[in-house]
């Protein structure tokens, strides 16, 4: 037994969630283990929808672009009647793009693709995912967590700051800390498969429900980014379904009706049982829970990886403010900001399911998480005299403006990065001290930014002398008005945002 160097955060998982929350700390310098049981990366895509509001939180990533480029949007869907006649239909409400909200359609990345993409990218910031690696137990203490981390050669002892288990439905760490995981087992069983096949087209959708049957229909659709189609099915409690091509084969004959639907090659496959549960907490001690571990979803809706990939992003800057002296209550924002969000999502992806097995399914603008927001959460403060129609908590929206430079600058330009961001409307030059971590930016005539187009004031509305303070993570912290700006200099303060030269207490 070896005794390994210490660590600020060890993370158990390495799926979407420990991905995700690896990045936010690499890119701030926060030191870190992600360590994962399987020796290989997962190789299906249970979880292949990109909801917009994940969008936008890859685009600060800096894997939008791959991701764009290795997926594609959703196709139509065609529902085959009994009488060899069919409709073809969006699979969901189509919104279009607006200077606030760029992002309006899901995106579809298998789940395998897009932890390719988190892991090139956290490749890039000098990170890697420890493969073959398994928590074995822990003790926490005041000051840390002790874990021993089992692998082929040996067994070593790792000290951290934090644990995080980002380790699944099942998952160890939230085992080991005794957190409940109450909900139910659904009245749903399915099977979901990703293979080649013949004797259906690629530029569509295809949905069979013989005699109007819901509880034998199945999805054919193709895989974007790839050669697969993907199969999804409910089945019957006590049935066993055969997996492979030719067991596949035969499942879609009986199905579809049609015998010229071939399943060549099975690249990945699983049957399961949905479940609807919540942990009691997200955080015992130093021990933290995201993603499936904290929360498991039905797969109506593609809630459950974006909601996962959500959870990190909103730790991972908290963990890093906290490493570097911001105030430990920080941490506690995590489990309020964000159980609330899981468990409005369970109602939405339940409800959907519902709503599946009636035949009646269409996914609408709340699948797409840009309303989600944290107005009761104790890092959202308005300190205006006069409401607008922002309010601190919410997702802030994106807008093109005119730079003095004469360039067009976008607001998610500004707030891409690891910053806090300060935008002050028709503000005199000095607002606050300048310190590091935060950015500062002036938006008005005679300021390095113009509203030439109205569009900054439509999403914002603030008044002159208004500033508002956006977090890390995209959301607004806090709106002051003219006559209230010295309550900035408190505000972030207490998320750990001293002047240069200035101690942390």
């Amino acid at each position: 037994m070896t005794n390994d160097l210490t660590a600020d955060v060890l993370i158990c998982g390495a799926g979407a969630a420990g991905l995700t929350l690896a990045i936010e700390l690499a890119r701030r310098g926060v030191s870190f283990r992600l360590i994962n049981r399987l020796e290989t990366p997962f190789h299906g895509s249970r979880g292949k929808g990109i909801q917009p509001r994940t969008q936008e939180i890859f685009e600060d990533l800096g894997v939008l672009d791959k991701a764009v480029a290795a997926g594609g949007m959703y196709p139509r869907q065609r529902t085959y009647r009994d009488d060899g006649s069919h409709t073809d239909a969006d699979m969901g409400e189509i919104i279009q793009p607006t200077p606030a909200e760029p992002y309006h359609l899901a995106l579809m990345v298998p789940q395998y693709v897009t932890e390719r993409i988190l892991r090139a990218r956290l490749a890039e910031l000098g990170s890697r995912v420890e493969f073959g690696r398994e928590l074995k137990g822990f003790e926490q203490d005041k000051d840390g967590v002790t874990a021993r981390i089992g692998h082929p050669e040996q067994e070593e002892v790792v000290r951290a700051r934090w644990l995080i288990g980002a380790d699944g439905g099942k998952s160890f760490v939230r085992h080991c800390v005794g957190i409940g995981f109450p909900g139910k087992t659904l009245d749903a069983r399915a099977i979901v498969a990703d293979v080649a096949l013949s004797g259906l087209s690629r530029d569509i959708a295809h949905r069979f429900a013989r005699g109007g049957d819901m509880s034998r229909q199945v999805w054919i659709g193709p895989l974007a980014g790839t050669e697969l189609f993907q199969i999804q099915a409910p089945v019957a409690k006590d049935t066993q379904v055969d997996l492979s091509a030719h067991g596949l084969t035969t499942f879609l004959a009986d199905r579809t009706g049609l015998n010229d639907v071939i399943v060549r090659t099975v690249h990945w496959a699983s049957d399961y049982e949905m479940n609807a549960r919540l942990a009691d907490s997200y955080r015992l001690g130093r021990a933290f829970l995201v993603g499936d571990a904290a929360h498991v979803h039905p797969p109506t809706g593609g809630q459950g990886l974006n909601t996962s990939v959500q959870d990190a992003y909103n730790l991972g800057w908290k963990l890093a403010a906290v490493a570097r002296g911001a105030p430990d209550r920080l941490l506690y924002s995590y489990e309020e900001e964000r159980r609330p969000v899981a468990a409005a999502m369970l109602g939405l992806a339940t409800k959907l399911l519902d709503a599946q097995k009636a035949g009646e399914m269409r996914r609408g603008r709340e699948v797409r998480q840009l309303d989600i927001g944290y107005p009761l959460s104790p890092l959202s403060v308005n300190s205006t005299a006069a409401r607008g129609q922002l309010s601190a908590g919410d997702r802030a929206p994106d807008a093109p403006m005119r730079g003095a430079g004469g360039q067009v600058v976008r607001l998610f330009s500004l707030f891409k990065g690891v910053h806090w961001t300060l935008l002050a409307y028709e503000a005199g030059h000095q607002v606050v001290e300048p310190r590091k971590g935060l950015h500062l930016h002036r938006i008005g005539p005679g300021a390095e930014f113009s509203d030439e187009w109205g569009h900054f004031k439509d999403a914002y509305a603030l008044k002159p002398g208004d500033c508002i303070l956006i977090r890390p993570d995209g959301y607004v912290g806090a709106i002051f008005d003219a006559d209230r700006t010295h309550k900035i200099e408190i505000y972030i303060a207490e998320v750990g945002l001293l002047p240069i030269n200035g101690d942390c207490t």
